[in-house]
């Protein structure tokens, strides 16, 4: 983005380098607030303008939809309190209607509970690769979830390859998905409600849009809280696999570990009934009940239950009967719909320069591989962004800033999404912020953790930081059968 001068030497005052901070100059839009219908009682729904390039903010436009769930209280109401729930490509007006009474309880009614979707996402002028959900299903037709044999590899590349042209081609939206622009317009929606400083919790790649944030705006901050984090210079660089592929691995064992303490269905000796799971499903897909499980889909699958503790029961069940079934079984031979997989392409794509050539795909893999057998998951989907070009408006940091008020940064010690490394970096990059660590397991602590939520919301309410090096304990094991019915979060943040 081009810099104005007063604009590059604010941001040059306060992190060291020349970076985009402000919006200032853009009109603030008015939001009309309606009821959302009958379907969501007691929540409003809206959408605003904004400006498509804020190189040019007199320019064209693109809608950004909005949903908030209004204060209770509102004698003691202290703003709009913005939500992003990860992705990127989780629509924030859904996570807003679908968690906005909870946290409205939480937080003792006296914020707004903001949701938007972020630009080319949702409701927000959505970015769509397809003209209908029957050519989305047709692009995953025939390719693997991650090529695991090297015969997949090319064609896993070529297929991801070719969504850059047909996603960018045709829609000005695609060339103005960067996170950075995300972060200008939650600034320029902080203005439109009111707010004189932002309040924001955001979840998985919502960390990313919180640090982004906090490095454009970092005097524009009343409480912002990032669960479940990923290190901005890992992410925004493309590198961001030298976590993935230790992370869940580091999870997973925990995993096995608890589900052998609780002598649970896949048990005993739990990681030796894996490895050899993964080694017969690799040499030859499982056939259970009427669906075929390859290999890619049982890492699909472990990878899944990471997400949430309270699915882990269920994930063991099914590898016990996988376990079960390789030995006994063969093998049987318009554009208006979800646009997850498009906007996170999008935003992705947007946001981080990734290799071209296929080699470097190959090199990558192998380098992942050698961390743990998750590692190839998270990569390849990459060569999506292998023929996008990046947008010039996206921030890459430096990401060392210091805000005006501190940022509460909540890492789990087992997250095989976010790693607790994450956390600690961004604690590192943000002078005065406070790490609050949840010695559990699963993505994300906030609704998962009582010590960890309680905290939370007294920072969010009366900017109350707990004491410097606070951990809270971890929950009971999740396979213990008193434990699986409360285990269940309040609410899932988006996959990233």
């Amino acid at each position: 983005m081009r810099l104005t001068v007063l604009a590059a030497a604010a941001a040059l005052m306060i992190t060291g380098t020349p970076a985009v901070q402000a919006s200032g100059d853009v009109a603030v839009p008015r939001i009309n607030w309606a009821s959302c219908g009958p379907e969501n009682p007691g929540f409003e729904c809206a959408s605003v303008k904004v400006p498509l390039d804020y190189d040019e903010p007199r320019g064209a436009t693109t809608t950004i939809a909005l949903a908030r769930k209004p204060a209770t209280d509102k004698a003691g109401r202290i703003g709009s309190l913005f939500l992003n729930p990860g992705g990127p490509g989780g629509s924030g007006v859904n996570f807003a209607l679908g968690a906005g009474n909870t946290l409205s309880a939480n937080l003792k009614g006296r914020f707004d509970i903001v949701g938007f979707d972020p630009r080319g996402i949702g409701k927000s002028d959505p970015l769509h690769c397809f003209a209908s959900e029957a050519e989305l299903d047709e692009f995953f037709e025939g390719v693997p979830g991650f090529p695991y044999q090297a015969a997949q590899e090319r064609p896993f590349y070529d297929r991801y390859r070719s969504l850059g042209p047909e996603c960018r081609d045709d829609q000005r939206i695609a060339r103005h998905m960067s996170t950075a622009d995300v972060a200008r317009d939650l600034d320029l929606l902080r203005r439109a409600v009111g707010d004189r400083k932002l309040n924001y919790l955001g979840f998985s790649y919502g960390s990313f849009l919180g640090a982004t944030y906090a490095n454009l705006f970092p005097n524009n901050i009343r409480a912002l809280v990032v669960d479940g984090v990923l290190n901005p210079e890992l992410w925004s660089s493309g590198r961001q696999v030298e976590s993935d592929r230790i992370a869940t691995k580091e999870e997973f064992r925990e995993f096995l570990r608890t589900c052998d303490e609780a002598r649970c269905v896949f048990g005993p000796k739990s990681e030796q009934r894996w490895d050899a799971l993964l080694k017969s499903v690799r040499a030859k897909p499982i056939q259970l009940g009427d669906q075929l499980y390859t290999y890619d889909a049982v890492i699909g699958a472990a990878i899944g239950a990471m997400y949430s503790p309270s699915d882990w029961p269920d994930a063991a069940a099914l590898f016990d009967q996988l376990s079960d079934a390789a030995g006994s079984l063969s093998v049987a031979a318009e554009a208006d719909y979800s646009n997850g997989f498009d906007a996170y392409n999008g935003n992705v794509c947007a946001d981080i320069e990734f290799p071209r050539a296929f080699e470097s795909y190959q090199a990558t893999s192998r380098y992942a591989a050698r961390g743990s057998e998750f590692g190839p998951f998270w990569w390849w989907s990459n060569a999506a962004c292998a023929n996008w070009p990046v947008n010039e408006d996206r921030f890459t940091g430096p990401w060392r800033t210091r805000t005006n008020a501190p940022v509460l940064v909540v890492g789990n010690h087992f997250d095989g999404v976010t790693d607790f490394r994450g956390a600690q970096a961004v604690n590192r990059q943000i002078a005065g912020s406070r790490l609050l660590a949840y010695a559990g397991w699963g993505h994300t602590a906030y609704g998962i953790s009582q010590c960890a939520t309680d905290h939370t919301n007294a920072y969010l309410l009366e900017g109350k930081l707990p004491a410097v090096g606070t951990v809270c304990p971890a929950n009971p094991n999740p396979f213990l059968p008193s434990v699986t019915a409360a285990a269940e979060p309040l609410f899932k943040p988006a996959r990233r």
